[in-house]
């Protein structure tokens, strides 16, 4: 607890800490940086009183749609307080007592917010030590999917699934919801019999017949990590200390394709340290998980769209492998730091991509990276504070926040410090800051001022040279950002040209070609094609029939610009069968940037929308203007 106390202290000090490297050099730009000094998305007060240990026993029961017990928290006083406040959303409180008093207390309920949810305000003395609050979750709980038998790969039994980031575990268990607060936790779930219950935890490989799982996670970790999953799940050994959980359908289909994970770790390893969660396990939930992957410690929750049959998507195994790292040892101290979270990530990912495959291959990914941040940016506007590394969410979503800024611009903010300084001194560098922070929050200001103190060693002159404020304070992309250069892609633009110059598409020399040599092509084909062009390439190719999830959705995307109807069938089924955010959202942009396109996306929208979690219906509502 000491730790979470000097992680409150540094929050108080981040305006002080961001004016380092520009007291006196960087201008008004400078002057006016400031970084709020605690998180404004949680009605917690951990500065006062703030939760270290959860105790959760609860059942599931899937007829109500609902998750139902006690969540019991410890308590550490950090400062004279007569209340301890807790966040909840979506969320029915039956009871609270303290400690072993079995008489309940007159709690108090904050006004309701559509976002943040409701203040808990729990009175408490000066000698309590827990609090127990008896609780109820909505059936439309937002950190919650519940699926019926019919959603899921099997069809035999409902499936459950948890997504807490950015702040709903709120909406599932009472809590300081908050990335700066870490605590430990240990859950006893009853759940029906034959169905196996996850967390991210110290996870059971077997079902239990009573429908009884014990659970601990010794490690302190964030709220927004807290994850269940209740299904009919089996698992897979991968090594001794990975494997992989699905539905009974997809398990073996999985195992092949994550086969190489600890392969993975040991390079992770290898660049960063120790990994220090004991196991690393992955579950792939049904098509309905609206991410990639979400970095549960020990159990990374991923979706079934990377399942393509080649073990060409498995860099988000490597990404989501590397938040326990960044993230989950070293994690954003609010939702304005996110890019401390996902842009060391991503650096990370593609490090353990190219020790596995080679320079080649992780310059492909850094290169759709590249084109992916220069599209976001030329969309959202070059002056948009949302382009921004350090970003302003007060009185937003921080979900908001999740685009591909924090990700891509914070991978080449890290890339070009790494170019500048070389790789043997950058690596020592990321290895001594796991270290040091291991299991703490962090800010931006503090991370730019570990920067100043090991790297930069004060020089201002060399701040300004590599653009450091620009870099994290700054719109738009700075002028030394990398740019990345492919040759594997050089060749890919060969066979383009030779395709404009006359040669048939099935003609042209693909062989080896990976789903990224194939995204590279799709996103530089000619502006104008004609039907009876994309059919050619259709026909060679087929990828209106592919059964690679990111190559479906480039594709998709140009049958929309150029009007390809024999795409759209399958377009459909796609839409209606896959709830993951990243390959929906371009899909129904693209759709309502017409009359008729707009029509059709709300017509498919009526279908898929049930099959989507909140996440994604959030989004694709405004994309849309739906109104249920």
């Amino acid at each position: 607890m000491r730790g979470m106390l000097r992680c409150f202290k540094r929050l108080c000090l981040a305006a002080a800490c961001a004016a380092l490297l520009t007291c006196g050099t960087a201008g008004k730009e400078a002057k006016q940086v400031k970084e709020l000094t605690r998180d404004v998305h949680t009605h917690a007060r951990p500065e006062e009183i703030a939760v270290r240990h959860l105790d959760l026993d609860v059942q599931v029961d899937f007829d109500a749609r609902q998750i139902r017990g006690v969540a019991s928290l410890e308590l550490v006083h950090n400062g004279p307080a007569d209340s301890v406040i807790l966040d909840v959303r979506q969320m029915d409180i039956h009871k609270v007592t303290l400690d072993d008093d079995p008489r309940p207390v007159q709690f108090r309920l904050g006004k309701a917010d559509p976002v943040m949810g409701q203040a808990l305000v729990i009175p408490v003395r000066e000698q309590t030590r827990t609090v127990h609050v008896t609780y109820a979750t909505h059936p439309d709980a937002a950190g919650i999917q519940w699926l019926s038998p019919d959603q899921t790969a099997g069809k035999r039994r409902p499936f459950l699934y948890s997504q807490s980031q950015p702040i709903l575990a709120r909406s599932w268990v009472p809590c300081q919801d908050s990335p700066g607060i870490r605590i430990t936790y240990r859950a006893t779930v009853r759940v029906p019999s034959g169905m196996l219950a996850l967390m991210s935890a110290r996870n059971p490989q077997k079902r239990n017949p009573s429908g009884e799982y014990h659970f601990e996670m010794p490690q302190p970790v964030p709220p927004y990590l807290l994850a269940l999953a209740v299904g009919d799940i089996d698992f897979q050994p991968l090594s001794q200390r990975s494997g992989v959980y699905a539905e009974p359908p997809v398990v073996q289909k999985a195992a092949w394709e994550f086969a190489e994970t600890e392969k993975m770790i040991q390079a992770a390893e290898a660049l960063y340290g120790p990994y220090r969660w004991e196991r690393y396990d992955i579950l792939v939930l049904p098509p309905s998980f609206p991410f990639g992957g979400m970095e549960n410690p020990r159990l990374t929750f991923a979706t079934p769209t990377v399942l393509a049959g080649d073990r060409s998507l498995t860099s988000l195994v490597a990404h989501e492998l590397a938040h326990s790292w960044s993230g989950n040892l070293v994690t954003n101290a609010t939702w304005n730091d996110f890019w401390l979270n996902e842009g060391f990530t991503t650096y990370f990912e593609r490090r353990i991509m190219e020790a596995l495959y080679g320079r080649s291959y992780s310059e492909m990914l850094a290169q759709l990276g590249y084109q992916d941040l220069k599209a976001t940016i030329k969309q959202m506007g070059e002056k948009n504070p949302d382009t921004r590394l350090y970003v302003d969410l007060a009185g937003r979503d921080p979900d908001e926040g999740i685009t591909n800024i924090p990700y891509e611009k914070g991978y080449f903010f890290l890339r070009m410090l790494e170019e500048h300084f070389g790789r043997e001194r950058w690596d020592a560098f990321l290895h001594e800051y796991f270290d040091t922070f291991a299991f703490q929050s962090m800010t931006t200001a503090r991370f730019i001022q570990y920067l100043n103190e090991k790297l930069l060693k004060g020089d201002a002159a060399l701040a300004r040279k590599l653009e450091i404020v620009n870099w994290v304070y700054g719109t738009g992309l700075p002028r030394n950002c990398p740019v990345p250069h492919s040759a594997e892609f050089q060749k890919v633009e060969k066979q383009i040209a030779a395709w404009e110059n006359g040669v048939p598409a099935e003609s042209l020399k693909v062989e080896g070609w990976t789903t990224h040599h194939w995204l590279h092509f799709l996103r530089h084909l000619p502006p104008s094609l004609s039907a009876a062009r994309m059919a050619e390439l259709d026909r060679a190719f087929h990828f209106t029939t592919s059964g690679n999830s990111e190559i479906l959705c480039q594709w998709f995307q140009l049958a929309i610009e150029h009007g390809y109807q024999p795409a759209f069938p399958a377009m459909e089924r796609y839409l209606t069968s896959i709830g993951r955010r990243k390959l929906v959202r371009p899909l129904y942009e693209k759709l309502a940037a017409t009359p008729e396109g707009l029509e059709k996306a709300r017509e498919i929208y009526r279908r898929a929308r049930p099959l989507y979690h909140a996440i994604t219906r959030n989004t694709i509502d405004r994309i849309l203007n739906w109104s249920s």
